[in-house]
């Protein structure tokens, strides 16, 4: 009896399914309750949380240099091959160094954490290389690695940097949530020639407002190119936060 009853409940169920999948308009209404129910269960709990992202002691906004670097690697779509999120798994830590931290995105619209992997993961890249194998690397990637798909960018280092506008970049991710102060904002043009100037009169001003940033003549060449942007992003790329340091922390809670 009780089977019999149990087969006569799935029948009417299946029955009712059918039904729902027939009508195109209650099918559209179901559906849009369904998500409209997940999203506000996925949502509505960050809006309680003071913080969603744990703050972490080196993070800073990117220097006017590096933010120009890094709007060529978006640019070139270095991130179509190269992902920059270390994953917890043990063979990533083992390869790739630390796992990565949301606060390391935490100033990056849009972030670079990618979906596959043609080449390895450059969350950690800074310092790893020397800046003359980034220049050969661009240059023809096959010269350092030979069987390297990865496609050259000889160009970069023949193209003049365009900074016009890197106090309206600066300005513009203030806009977005990254804490950039008016004197950044103002300085933003003389920062940026003065990361690349290891001898000028400007590198205690940039160190002050960006700490850790790197300064020396990326490309060795005259002038400022988009590849010494570019290198000045790669090199910093994972080195801001002291990772001996944080586990410490961590390991003190």
């Amino acid at each position: 009896m009780a089977t019999e009853t149990q087969s006569g409940a799935t029948r009417r169920f299946l029955a009712r399914h059918k039904s729902l999948e027939k009508n195109v308009t209650l099918l559209m209404i179901f559906a849009f309750l369904v998500v409209t129910i997940g999203g506000i269960v996925e949502i509505a709990p960050l809006f309680y949380l003071q913080n969603t992202i744990e703050k972490v002691e080196g993070m800073r906004p990117y220097s006017p240099l590096e933010l120009a670097g890094r709007q060529i690697y978006i640019r070139e779509g270095c991130y179509v091959c190269h992902s920059q999120m270390i994953r917890p798994l043990r063979d990533e830590v083992e390869r790739y160094g630390h796992y990565s931290l949301a606060a390391e995105s935490m100033y990056d619209h849009p972030f670079q954490w990618g979906s596959k992997r043609t080449g390895p993961d450059l969350a950690r890249v800074g310092g790893r290389y020397s800046d003359e194998w980034h220049v050969d690397h661009m240059r023809n990637p096959r010269d350092l690695v030979p069987e390297s798909v990865m496609p050259a960018y000889p160009w970069l280092e023949r193209t003049p940097l365009d900074y016009r506008f890197i106090a309206d970049h600066l300005r513009t991710n203030r806009m977005v949530g990254v804490p950039y102060t008016d004197e950044m904002i103002a300085n933003a043009e003389a920062d940026l020639k003065a990361q690349i100037d290891p001898d000028g009169d400007g590198v205690d001003d940039l160190l002050a407002r960006y700490p850790k940033a790197q300064v020396r003549n990326f490309d060795g060449q005259p002038g400022i190119s988009e590849l010494d942007a570019l290198i000045a992003y790669l090199q910093m790329l994972g080195t801001l936060v002291d990772f001996s340091t944080y586990d410490a922390a961590a390991n003190a809670r």
